[in-house]
């Protein structure tokens, strides 16, 4: 079963569409959701998460339509969007109260055994936690219910380098068991390079390309040439490409590639720029 199937779904605002949009995320499996801001990522999540209403397509999480399963499915979901939002006014040892009897999975002790290893005081009101404070804390509150599917938005923004790294290992240990599942949006290309089995990359509402990691970077290639050069690339090995007025880079596909021409290994992180920018030259 998928954790999470979007056919055809779509979303329109007066400035701006997302969709039609068709991807799924095998169970057990991270998806990396890529863009730059404004790309749909959130939008994606919150059709999800049917916290908006979708124009048109169908959604499936962990088998159940959003819009008409009930509040039920969110025992299995942990969710940690860009903003989290808990009341200013309580501490973390305060919300162990009150998610006790909101999730029948609630595990306190998981729960403070997260909070020592964020060293995310008990007694401190959350109005007074910086950024990233308050992502260690939605992360911790999101893992402590024991969900199935983890959705994140964002959830290594303002964390400094050290803490993102242990944030990005517990995400690898949560899904050691086949049944869990990510969707993990980040415009931090390589928290999803370390993590993910399959990247979706999104471009002003529209899916550019959703494959497996290894074979996105065993697939494409880059190449520098200076533009006297250019013309000698046949135009059916180009995907995209970056022009300067020094030179140019360009994405080929592998098997594409006439001989002659030195490539070099592609990162998710290039490989996203070169896309956006051959779409702009375009």
């Amino acid at each position: 079963m998928n954790a999470i199937e979007l056919n055809q779904a779509q979303k329109r605002y007066s400035d701006f569409v997302l969709g039609p949009l068709t991807l799924s995320l095998p169970s057990g499996c991270i998806l990396g959701l890529v863009g730059e801001n404004g790309a749909g990522k959130t939008t994606t999540i919150k059709l999800l998460l049917n916290l908006i209403r979708r124009d048109g397509g169908r959604v499936s999480v962990l088998g159940k339509d959003p819009a008409s399963c009930g509040p039920g499915i969110k025992e299995d979901l942990g969710v940690v969007l860009d903003e989290v939002g808990f009341p200013d006014c309580l501490t973390p040892a305060q919300l162990d109260k009150v998610f006790r009897h909101t999730y029948s999975r609630w595990d306190s002790q998981e729960y403070h055994a997260l909070l020592r290893r964020f060293q995310l005081p008990q007694a401190k009101p959350f109005s007074d936690f910086s950024k990233g404070m308050k992502m260690k804390l939605g992360l911790a509150v999101a893992l402590s219910h024991h969900p199935k599917l983890l959705i994140l938005d964002e959830c290594t923004a303002g964390l400094d380098p050290v803490v993102r790294d242990e944030v990005v290992e517990m995400i690898y240990d949560f899904t050691r068991q086949e049944d869990h599942s990510v969707l993990f949006s980040s415009h931090i290309v390589g928290d999803l390079e370390k993590l993910c089995d399959y990247v979706a990359f999104l471009h002003q509402g529209k899916l550019l390309l959703l494959e497996e990691k290894d074979r996105l970077l065993e697939d494409y290639r880059r190449i520098s040439l200076p533009l006297s050069q250019l013309e000698a690339l046949p135009g059916s090995a180009v995907l995209s490409r970056r022009q300067t007025p020094y030179g140019a880079e360009v994405l080929v596909k592998k098997e594409n590639l006439p001989a002659g021409f030195a490539a070099s290994p592609v990162s998710l992180e290039e490989l996203f720029v070169l896309l956006i920018k051959g779409r702009e030259h375009r």
